[in-house]
Formats: C-alpha cells, structure tokens, sequence
C-alpha cells in the first residue's frame, strides 16, 4: 500500500463487515481490489476481519501483482487462526508457484513458508523443490530462506524431503545473492540442530570468499559469520583468508566491519608471524574508531564489541585511548562502556591522562556516572601497580569535596585497594575516618567497618568507631552486620582488652538471639565455638593472610574469544573487584564479609582454611553439627568465660 492509501485507515467504521463482504465479491476489479486494502487496513489497526476469510481468498485469482501481495499478506496474518480455510489457497499457491512471472512465483513461495500452518506444510515441498531449482535466481534465493522457515515448522519434513541437500548445493550458486541466502538458511537451521549441517570445506570456503565481493552488505554479514566457524589448515591458508577478507573493512556498513574484524581476530590466532599479526593490528585499528562517530546506538554495540577485542588483543588500540574520552553529549549507557575500555586500556604511559579524565568524570552530575568514574579510578590502581598512589591521591581529592556519594564510592574502592596492596597505604585510614558520620548507604558503611576490623591493631579508637556502628546493629541491612560481626571478632583477636570484649559479647548476643537472618545466625555460633574452645585457633582461621586480589578483567574467558559480530549476544559486564561470585554461605563461615573476598579467591581456599584448623585442633567440631548442637549445649551459658 502506497502514500496515496493512508485514506483506507482515516475511513474504517464499525458495521463495514458486511459492506466490505459485498465488494469484496464484486464484479469490478477495482472494487475489489479498494476493499482488499479497507480489509489490511482494519487489520493493521486492530480490528478482527477474520469473517471475511473466504471472501478475501476468493481475491486470489487475479494478474494484479499488488492485490496479490494484499491478499498473501492477509493469509498470513489470519490462516494460523483459521486452518481449516487455509488450504483453500493451496491450489492457487501450487499454481501461482510455477507462473511465468518469477516475482509471483517468488512471491507464493514465501507466503507459503510464512503461513505455520501443518496441513499446508505437505502441499508446500513440490513448489519448494522446483523453486529451489529454478531459473531465475530471485526465485532461488527466496526459496533457500523458505527451507529455514519449514525446517523451525517440521524439521524431520524437512530432512526427509531432501532439502538441506538442495540447499547445500545452492552454496556453488553462480548467483552471489543465492550463496548469500543459502548461508543465512544453513546457519539459522545450524542453530536448531544438535548434529552439524553447515561444515565449511575448502572448496566451499573458495566459493564464499568469491561470492562475499559480489552479494550485499547483509549477505556479506551472513558469509563472515559463518566463515568465522572456519578453522584454517595453517598459517599460510589463514593468511590468504585474511587477506580476501581485509577490504570489507572500509565497508560503509558498521555490522560488516564488525564482522570482519571478528573473522580477522580468529584467523590471527593462526598466524605466527608477528609482522603479519602487527599490520593487521594497525589496519584494524581505523575502522574501529570510525565507528565510534557514528549514531549512539550503533556506537554502543561497537564499544561493547570493542570491550570483547581490547580483552584479547590490547595492541590494536592502544594509542586511541582518546576517541573513548566522554563528551558532554554522550548518552549515560555510552559513557558507562567508554569508562569500561578506558580502563582495559590504562598503562603506565596514559595514566596520567586517564586520571584527569576520571577526576573530571567524577565532578559531574550524572550520579550513577560519578560513582563509575571513581570505581574506574580504583580499579586502575588495582591494575597498576606504579600508579597505585597516584590514583589514591585522586581519591583523596575526591574525598575532600565532601559530596557525599563521591566519598562512600572512594571509600568502598580504597578497601579493595588495601587488599591490592596491604600494608602499604595505611596513613590514608585518619582520612577515611573522618568521612565515618556521612556514611549511609550499606556496601560504604561495610567496607569501612573491613578497614576498621582489619588495621585494628593499628586504629587507637578502633573500639570506639566500630562501637558507634553497633549502635544501630539491629536496624542495619546484612550485609553491614555479618561486616560487623567479623570486624568486631578481629578487633577482640588483636586487642583482647576489656572493651572489645564487652563488645563482642553484644555482637554475639544481638547475632544469634536477636535476628532471624540465618546466614549471620550462623556465622556467630560458629566464631562463638571457635573462640569458646581455642582463640589461637580463631586466629589462624579469622585472621588467615588473604590472598591478594588482582585485577580481574585483564582476561578473557576462551568461550567468549568469538563473540564479535551483530549477530551475537551482547555481554555482560564483568565482575569488578568488589563483587563476588561465590554463595554467600561459604565465606561468611569461615573467614571475613563477602565484601571483602574478591571473584578470584578459590573455593577451596576458605575450605582448606578450615581443614587446617580441624587438624591441628580435633576440639573444632564438623560444621554441620555445630550450631544444632551448640545451640542445645551453650544455650543458657553466659559470660566472657566461654572464649578460655
């Protein structure tokens, strides 16, 4: 329907049915053809035309290519609702099939592929067949993208009739649009099956690569893809690949480029010459900037693609860190990405610029924004060692403005700082301690309570600071109290003066009798039993040296070294240094917060902790029994005297 028929839909009315039934029947062609086009117009908006079913079918006899096309999209929409009428119009698809104009033939061949209806699928494999062996090309490659869609409706149909041979053979099409279409047919139906379809052999990679030059910018899109499944014998084979391949980046097409730098990657991993591998760096590098001046939806997709490549091949960007500084008009889910590249590619050799970049980041309004922009900051330091202190000084920076979000992100990053590098930036903490009244969001108020239980030895308050957060304990989320609880058993540990141990029997108490959280529950019967039968023992399990977290986004999972084309699934982001990804049970059992435990501490680090401990004191008993059972025998036992 063209411009001209936006009257169709400004007219629909109720009562037409019956008007639209009487035209739709009518002698005169035109009359006929102007209420096809009332009847999709009523279905475009909404209304249930259903009824006129039949009528409508009736239409299909006639040489007018447009009422044909009305009338086919009309079966489409209504013949899964009415099947039993829907193979009223086999006959005149079997027929339309092998009428001499290719557009029609074409044309009932895809109305056919579209309607899901079983009792028609039967009728459509002989039109399919000839189709697929037809003359004219447009009609060939119609039919290969018709053999996908029967296959997702009766694949064993499909497999029987011998389609997916047709298809294959369709690949040494002289036709390029064919090849292309035959490929997205064969990589779609690929994705179904459990056994292999499509298997790339040199021969068909000679095909596809000559096909590739002459077919469109999507159907070049459907060739790389599935040439990236394509292992190349040896070197010298996946060089003559790239090198057919490298054109289509300059392609004005950003999914193209894309793609071909994702088959460009994988052929890479082939080529054990350096110069080789260089160039290609440097070549690739352009087209990738480039996309980044493109609309911001495309330049989203591009930087997290561009996320997946710097994680695997950091040289091809390496000088551009500024085309990913953020201007003032990005939109905030480019920003975010920016900061993500930005930081993969921080070095000894920018890192000055980066800094200005983050400390500039981190004044601006966008909060969401800001708090990105110091974690950024962190996790350089994390990744840096040279640059360690200078991040801290930005922080610090930060810190001195008093906004007060700026400050408990600052904060929450410098914790995984000092597990970076303990035992080195430990005059900072007076700094940290100062900003203690304006903190009230709970990962903030956790991660200083870590520094605080952790330098306790070296805090003179580190009694009374931890007691003003106990203050509140009962209405604290559990994330602050399990901080709390372990904070306050390190703090006894180290200082097992009179305060703390006032403070740890509160915190016991409050644990185990007072909350209904079973995970705190729990931890506090367990740091109860350790230090009720052996606090040498507590110690080497409370105070076990924790391993040193480092940066966790320098590598890339090996599933994910192919993951680049617009056709793939858009990562997720990756764990930050704060995170965890280990069950929550198993660290608040057995040694600090699950705050504090980076993604890369291994299980059976904190399990060996514990099997140390059982062996050297048999007096701890198995974990699964402890609370159960303490609970029985400690209940009404009270007093400092349970931890000698």
């Amino acid at each position: 329907m063209s411009g001209h028929d936006s009257k169709y839909f400004s007219t629909t009315k109720k009562g037409e049915i019956p008007e639209l039934k009487e035209e739709l029947n009518s002698q005169h062609r035109d009359k006929r053809k102007d209420a096809v086009k009332k009847v999709i117009a009523a279905m475009t908006v909404g209304k249930d035309v259903s009824s006129l079913f039949t009528d409508v079918v009736n239409c299909m006899q006639t040489e007018n290519l447009e009422l044909k096309k009305l009338v086919y999209l009309y079966l489409i929409n209504y013949a899964k609702s009415q099947p039993d009428l829907a193979i009223l119009a086999v006959n005149t698809f079997v027929k339309d099939s092998q009428d001499p104009n290719p557009l029609i033939r074409a044309l009932a061949v895809r109305t056919m592929g579209c309607i899901r209806v079983d009792k028609i699928t039967e009728y459509l494999c002989d039109p399919l067949q000839r189709c697929l062996k037809d003359d004219d090309p447009y009609v060939r490659k119609t039919a290969a993208v018709c053999v996908a869609k029967l296959y997702d409706i009766n694949a064993e149909l499909v497999e029987d009739r011998g389609f997916l041979e047709s298809l294959k053979d369709l690949i040494s099409d002289n036709n390029p649009m064919v090849v292309a279409n035959a490929v997205a047919a064969l990589a779609e139906i690929q994705e179904h099956s459990s056994r292999p379809i499509f298997e790339i052999t040199s021969h068909t990679l000679s095909k596809l690569l000559t096909a590739l030059n002459e077919c469109t910018e999507w159907g070049q899109v459907f060739i790389l893809d599935a040439l990236s499944r394509y292992k190349a014998a040896d070197a010298r084979e996946a060089e003559n690949i790239v090198e057919r391949i490298t054109p289509r980046l300059q392609h004005a097409n950003c999914a193209v480029v894309l793609s071909a730098v994702k088959m460009i990657l994988l052929q890479m991993e082939l080529i054990s010459s350096t110069d080789v591998v260089r160039n290609l760096c440097k070549k690739m590098a352009p087209p990738l900037v480039t996309l980044l001046s493109a609309e911001p939806e495309i330049q989203y997709v591009a930087l997290r693609n561009i996320n997946l490549i710097v994680q695997k091949r950091p040289t091809i960007l390496a000088h551009e860190i500024k085309v990913f500084f953020c201007k003032y008009n990005d939109p905030i889910y480019v920003k975010m990405e920016k900061l993500e590249i930005m930081i993969k590619l921080a070095s000894d050799r920018n890192i000055d610029q980066v800094l200005l970049e983050f400390k500039e980041y981190a004044t601006e309004v966008d909060v969401d924004f800001v708090r990105r922009a110091v974690r950024a900051i962190g996790r350089c330091a994390i990744k840096l060692d040279r640059a360690a202190e200078r991040c801290i000084s930005v922080l610090l920076e930060l810190i001195k403005i008093k906004v007060n979000y700026v400050v408990q992100e600052a904060i929450i990053v410098i914790k995984d700082i000092f597990r970076r590098y303990p035992n080195m930036y430990e005059s900072i903490i007076a700094t940290l301690c100062e900003s203690l009244d304006t903190l009230d969001e709970p990962e903030a108020k956790a991660s200083m309570i870590w520094i605080i239980g952790e330098y306790a030895e070296r805090i003179d308050n580190a009694d009374e600071l931890l007691e003003s957060f106990l203050e509140s304990f009962p209405e604290e989320p559990p994330q602050v109290q399990l901080q709390l609880l372990t904070a306050t058993v390190k703090l006894f540990l180290k200082k097992p003066t009179e305060g703390p141990q006032q403070m740890i029997q509160v915190v016991l108490n409050n644990a185990t009798v007072e909350t209904d959280n079973p995970d705190l529950r729990d931890r506090a019967y367990i740091y109860w039993r350790l230090l009720s039968t052996d606090p040498e023992a507590a110690k080497d399990v409370v105070l076990a040296e924790k391993p040193v977290i480092s940066d966790c986004t320098a590598h890339l999972p090996k599933p994910n070294h192919n993951p680049i084309g617009p056709k793939e699934p858009i990562p997720a982001d990756p764990p930050t240094p704060s995170s965890t990804c280990w069950p929550p049970h198993v660290p608040s059992l057995l040694t600090d917060a699950t705050s504090s435990l980076p993604p890369t501490t291994p299980i059976n680090y904190l399990q060996g902790q514990y099997a140390k401990q059982r062996q050297k004191q048999c007096k701890i008993i198995e974990i699964d029994k402890i609370v159960i059972g303490y609970i029985k025998t400690q209940r009404n036992v009270t007093g400092l005297s349970l931890f000698y």
